[in-house]
């Protein structure tokens, strides 16, 4: 078993630094801030480009090794390797746009995107995984913030383009090859597994409400100073203080430990310090000789709380044993909807197929629009995209933040299964891409706006979804493997669909029977194809989610029946 950190406080640690963690893997969302130079400084058609929007996905997306790896390796080890993928493929793309190495092949550039963007992978995965279970009873809540602020890193990283970086994609290219992995060295000693509570705690609540409202402070603030930089052209000065101000607004989670580290507030949770007993030697010495004593009258209950996702399948095996010995179970079985599941257990049932198709359908026709959204800007008439991927943006963070808090609320309450918000959402999808493929003059933004936030329910309720199903085990896993959808979509949509289109009618408006050369296509038979199919697809995924709410109904009332998550009580332990 892995040495836990006992206490209060580093779960709140980890929390704040996984915070910047989280921003920082945002990294792949910077695509649309330098595809533009992909194109005109390497002489890339739509296609080629497109093209690399689907490496960009595949790369952000494809998280099976971190998925594994999170279960056998410590935090910091995850994030080393995501440090060292950032460097090596965004150095490649930095010599490449700043024409220091002239005439790399394509291949090469659409590898090393993949490799840079799949950091993202490993750094959302190891401060996800993490934090997940030191909060295990507020899984929508913690999934909500910290996708939320990985929705909100394009904004912060639009906000350094045009302030620091000066518009510049070479710039760019090489602040992600460097000081993305130079923040993970700083903050891989916070990100670590703590040993987590399952007592209510009045000032939890309180914590992330906070942290809650910070964010969203931040994205305001950030939406609002990308909106007026144009219109007031900020000097110098003016933009640095808006840097600084940023970067504050960024600390506002550590103001938690911070705070219980001067206000320590005592707690007495008998259950919460059993727990901890039963989960660490160094705590077991520590106590006394009553304390001792309590877990070995409550070892199973402990085995239900922890060994559930802290041990390995061989400390399963001997707490199955034990468990046979003493009477309490009389053979091994199946696991139920609720409990945890090995991989090779959930891939065999409709429910995990089903969630699957939902999150494929939602997120996979979305960043198709992300991946296009400068094109789609310019072919509607707005050449400066950087105010359109900040509105998106920002949406995108309110989607995933409020996809937590409103499932969050409604599970607890009203044992409501969360996919309901995807069906909710993947409805105004349909009509949002009608709306996109109208093009009706000033329905851009209110269309983006719309999307960024559908777009980002489906990551906070599908994250908490596929650990209630399957269990927090194998987590790592479950998520990497859901996640798939992303660069699926972006291959079949973007890449197969949305590009080939796009050229065609480029083609047609310049009179060119072939597509070889980089030329743009204007107006809104551009997308207007792409957006009518976008519908359909979403239209499927609605009908899908129907299904799988009505499914996974029962399994919410069972381990939320009683107001808050709990563990569903069987014969296994």
């Amino acid at each position: 078993m892995a040495n836990l950190k006992a206490g209060t406080r580093p779960p709140w640690v980890g929390l704040g630094a996984a915070v910047w963690v989280q921003i920082a893997s945002g990294n792949a969302y910077n695509f649309p801030l330098y595809s533009h130079s992909l194109k005109s400084v390497l002489g890339f058609n739509q296609h080629q480009l497109t093209m690399l929007g689907v490496a960009n996905d595949i790369g952000e997306n494809v998280g099976l090794l971190p998925g594994i790896a999170c279960n056998k390796f410590p935090p910091w080890v995850i994030l080393l390797i995501g440090s060292f993928a950032c460097i090596l493929g965004y150095g490649v793309l930095w010599l490449a746009v700043s024409k220091t190495v002239l005439y790399l092949p394509y291949w090469l550039l659409w590898l090393a995107l993949c490799v840079a963007t799949n950091s993202s992978a490993w750094l959302s995965t190891a401060v996800l995984v993490t934090n997940m279970r030191n909060f295990p009873v507020s899984r929508g809540t913690v999934a909500g913030i910290l996708k939320g602020y990985a929705g909100l890193s394009a904004a912060v990283f639009t906000e350094i383009y045009s302030t620091i970086l000066r518009k510049s994609s070479a710039n760019l290219l090489m602040f992600l090859s460097f000081g993305v992995p130079i923040l993970c060295f700083v903050m891989m000693y916070f990100v670590r597994a703590c040993t987590p509570a399952f007592g209510e705690d009045s000032s939890e609540h309180g914590h992330f409400l906070f942290i809650q409202v910070a964010s969203v402070v931040l994205g305001l603030y950030v939406l609002t100073t990308t909106i007026l930089d144009p219109i007031f052209h900020f000097s110098a000065e003016v933009s640095y203080a808006i840097l600084v101000g940023m970067v504050v607004l960024l600390m506002a989670p550590l103001a938690i430990p911070v705070k219980m580290t001067f206000c320590p507030l005592r707690i007495n949770q008998p259950e919460i310090r059993n727990q901890q007993v039963a989960s660490s030697d160094e705590t077991l010495q520590g106590e006394g000789n009553a304390d001792k004593t309590e877990p070995l009258l409550k070892s199973s209950e402990s085995s239900t709380y922890l060994g559930s996702f802290r041990e390995g399948d061989e400390a399963s095996e001997v707490a199955m044993l034990l468990a046979v010995g003493e009477g309490a179970v009389k053979k091994k079985r199946r696991p139920k909807r609720g409990e945890d599941f090995k991989f090779t257990e959930a891939v065999i049932k409709a429910d995990f197929w089903l969630l699957f198709l939902v999150y494929f359908t939602g997120v996979g026709s979305g960043v198709t629009v992300l991946n296009n959204l400068a094109q789609i800007g310019i072919a509607q008439g707005i050449h400066s995209t950087t105010i359109l991927l900040s509105l998106f943006s920002f949406c995108n963070f309110i989607g995933r933040l409020g996809g937590g808090v409103v499932s969050e609320h409604f599970v607890r309450s009203k044992t409501v299964p969360r996919t309901l918000w995807m069906t909710c959402t993947q409805i105004i999808m349909v009509i949002t891409y009608l709306l996109f493929a109208s093009a009706i003059s000033g329905t851009l933004y209110a269309a983006t706006a719309l999307l960024g936030i559908c777009y980002g329910v489906q990551f906070s309720i599908m994250i908490p979804t596929v650990s209630e199903l399957f269990g927090l085990k194998h987590f790592g896993i479950f998520y990497n493997f859901m996640s798939l959808g992303n660069p699926l979509g972006a291959f079949l949509f973007s890449g197969l669909l949305a590009g080939y289109i796009y050229d065609n009618e480029a083609a047609k408006q310049h009179g060119l029977g072939l597509i070889t050369s980089s030329i743009s296509c204007i107006g809104p038979s551009c997308f207007r194809l792409t957006f009518l199919i976008l519908a359909g697809i979403c239209g499927v995924g609605s009908v899908a989610s129907i299904i799988l709410t009505k499914r996974i109904w029962p399994v919410y009332q069972m381990l939320y029946g009683g107001g808050s998550f709990r563990l569903p009580q069987t014969s296994t332990y």
